[in-house]
C-alpha cells in the first residue's frame, strides 16, 4: 500500500524557516507529480506548491511565491518544501500528495494519494 509520510513540521517564530519532507514508499515516485497542500480548521484545503515528476515544472500559490521552494529527489523518493519568511497565516496542517503523471498541479482532485499531514505553527 502506498505511503506518504510528512515530517519537519513544528513551531517557529514569524520570519523563521522550516523544511518539510515527504517520503514516499511503494510508489513509482519518478512517475508522480507531487504537491503540497495545507488546511486550517474550518477552512478548505488549499494548494501550496507542486512539482512535476521530472522536476521540470513547478507551481506556487500566490500567497507563498518567493518564500517557499518545492524540490524533489527521485533517488530518495522524497519531496521537500523549504519555507522561508514564515508568517502566522502560514499556520496549518501541511499535506503532501501524489498524482500519477499529473499536469494539473494546483487541482487537489487530481491527486491520487495523500499523506497524514504535519502541523506547522508560526507564532507572531
Amino acid at each position: 500500500q502506498v505511503q506518504l509520510v510528512e515530517s519537519g513540521g513544528g513551531l517557529v517564530q514569524a520570519g523563521g524557516s522550516l523544511r518539510l519532507s515527504c517520503a514516499a514508499s511503494r510508489l513509482a515516485f519518478s512517475s508522480y507529480t507531487m504537491g503540497w497542500f495545507r488546511q486550517t480548521a474550518g477552512k478548505e484545503r488549499e494548494f501550496v506548491a507542486g512539482i512535476t515528476w521530472t522536476g521540470g515544472r513547478t507551481l506556487y500559490a500566490d500567497s507563498v511565491k518567493g518564500r517557499f521552494i518545492i524540490s524533489r529527489d527521485n533517488a530518495k523518493s522524497t519531496v521537500y518544501l523549504q519555507m522561508n519568511s514564515l508568517k502566522p497565516e502560514d499556520t496549518a496542517v501541511y499535506y503532501c500528495a501524489a498524482d500519477h503523471l499529473g499536469v494539473r498541479l494546483g487541482l487537489d482532485a487530481s491527486y491520487d494519494y495523500w499523506g497524514q499531514g504535519t502541523q506547522v505553527t508560526v507564532s507572531s
